[in-house]
């Protein structure tokens, strides 16, 4: 019998780490799969002059038990704890093997720097999912957000959001964002511009992208967004912004200012909409 991977979810008690843990403890519920609560403690401490890592896993270890006595006692789910130790995001990358999401907080509609770093460092290095949770009120929110470029890693991410959609009944939108150049009037183009002839070969990639979906989710609505003004971030960002979750690749094929880990996914994180998970394309299998 094969044991499901559970959702780890760090938590420092902050409001955020708190809207994170309710978060994945809904996520586990709706999953049937366990939770499993994070602490890490930085091992900077551990370094001489200072003597109080004891202190600091003491600590950790309570508020790890005030954590799991909330949700124990509002969900039916099994929970566990660790106490991690090291860099907060190397020691959840680590453990990200052994779950199949790992959940992290963040700011209310912008993460400072520091956060945001943070939260990429976990999802480039991270063997499954990692979404990142803030303190907006999810009541009324609905649908699936999800960011393409034709990649496969776009492929990956269409298929953990139509998924996702799927199962909780949600309608799926897709996103293509790129920057067109300005229309231009060449001979060798006849009356056709340089900018037509690139969105009509970026409306194929889209169209490809989520080809197969109506076979696999019969039920399943798909709106499809090709944006040729804006930004991926603003154009993401805004399509997400009553959105239930929004979803990105860990990484694009480049090109014209397509999406990439680093540029695109930090944009959104800095301004997170919703709930966002960054897939990986390594969990392919995932669809917790």
């Amino acid at each position: 019998m094969t044991t499901r991977k559970p959702i780890a979810v760090a938590t420092n008690d902050s409001p955020q780490s708190q809207a994170a843990v309710l978060w994945a403890a809904r996520r586990a519920e709706r999953s049937g799969l366990p939770l499993v609560i994070l602490h890490v403690v930085d091992d900077r401490w551990m370094a001489e002059p200072y003597p109080w890592i004891g202190v600091l896993e003491e600590a950790g270890d309570k508020l790890l038990q005030t954590a799991a006595g909330r949700i124990r006692g509002a969900f039916p789910i099994g929970v566990t704890t660790r106490l991690l130790t090291g860099s907060v995001g190397g020691s959840l990358a680590k453990y990200s093997g052994k779950a199949s999401m790992v959940v992290v907080g963040s700011g209310t509609g912008h993460l400072g720097g520091s956060l945001a770093d943070r939260a990429l460092q976990v999802a480039a290095s991270s063997k499954v999912p990692v979404a990142v949770v803030g303190t907006q009120e999810l009541e009324g929110r609905s649908g699936v957000v999800v960011g393409v470029d034709g990649s496969k890693e776009a492929t990956q991410a269409v298929a953990f959001a139509a998924a996702e959609a799927d199962r909780e009944g949600d309608d799926l939108t897709v996103v293509y964002a790129i920057n067109a150049p300005d229309r231009v009037t060449d001979a060798g183009l006849l009356s056709t511009s340089l900018a037509d002839l690139i969105t009509e070969e970026e409306r194929i990639v889209l169209s490809e992208t989520v080809a197969g979906l109506n076979e696999d989710y019969p039920s399943l609505r798909v709106h499809r967004v090709l944006e040729t003004e804006r930004g991926p971030v603003e154009s993401l960002v805004d399509a997400a912004a009553g959105a239930r979750m929004l979803v990105v690749g860990s990484r694009g094929r480049g090109g014209i200012k397509r999406l990439l880990l680093g540029s695109t996914a930090h944009g959104v994180l800095k301004h997170l909409p919703c709930p966002t998970v960054i897939t990986r394309i390594q969990a392919i299998k995932n669809k917790t």
